[in-house]
């Protein structure tokens, strides 16, 4: 019987540091994710590597070309927001695999009336509570992701300087000024 126990918390625990542990492996941090309208009627679609004076330089997304774009000569700036689906799926299958479990476990009787024992139903509880979670944490971090447009023509260049140093936060590079 206690065996049962440590073996299935320490399937938990063994599922629990694999899945949590993705977010700590040593990535570099990539930047923000923009489409660039200018004023002669181009786009530019791209990672924001950098925030110079009077430029941004951006990692074209479909030629891998560096390009830079003058900020004078810019109309709108769409900022694409990063998907959180995969996180919430992980979360939320962890979560919900948990309670799964735990109720699961409450519902099965070892030798009694009911025909499957707590470690089954925990285990039948735990997959579909899993499930269920997982589907959930997939929705609902797939719904945080957040798209924002900023617009540059007709601005101040007071304000587009304070616009470029919200976006410097989102930029590879946070420091590059020449």
């Amino acid at each position: 019987m206690k065996t049962k126990r440590d073996k299935s918390i320490s399937l938990f625990l063994v599922v629990s540091v694999l899945t949590l542990s993705v977010q700590l492996t040593a990535k570099e941090k990539k930047g923000a994710d923009l489409l660039i309208h200018e004023i002669q009627g181009n786009t530019v679609r791209g990672e924001l590597i950098a925030i110079k004076q009077s430029s941004l330089l951006l990692l074209e997304r479909y030629t891998g070309a560096d390009v830079t774009v003058d900020v004078e000569d810019v109309e709108v700036i769409k900022i694409f927001g990063k998907s959180r689906a995969l996180q919430g799926g992980a979360i939320g299958g962890l979560l919900g695999g948990l309670v799964g479990f735990l109720i699961g476990r409450s519902q099965g009787d070892e030798g009694g009336f009911v025909l499957i024992s707590k470690s089954q139903a925990g285990g039948i509880g735990a997959v579909i509570g899993g499930g269920i979670g997982t589907l959930a944490g997939v929705g609902i971090g797939a719904a945080r992701k957040v798209d924002s447009t900023l617009q540059l023509k007709g601005k101040s260049k007071s304000e587009i300087q304070n616009i470029l140093k919200k976006l410097r936060s989102k930029a590879r590079i946070k420091n590059s000024q020449r």
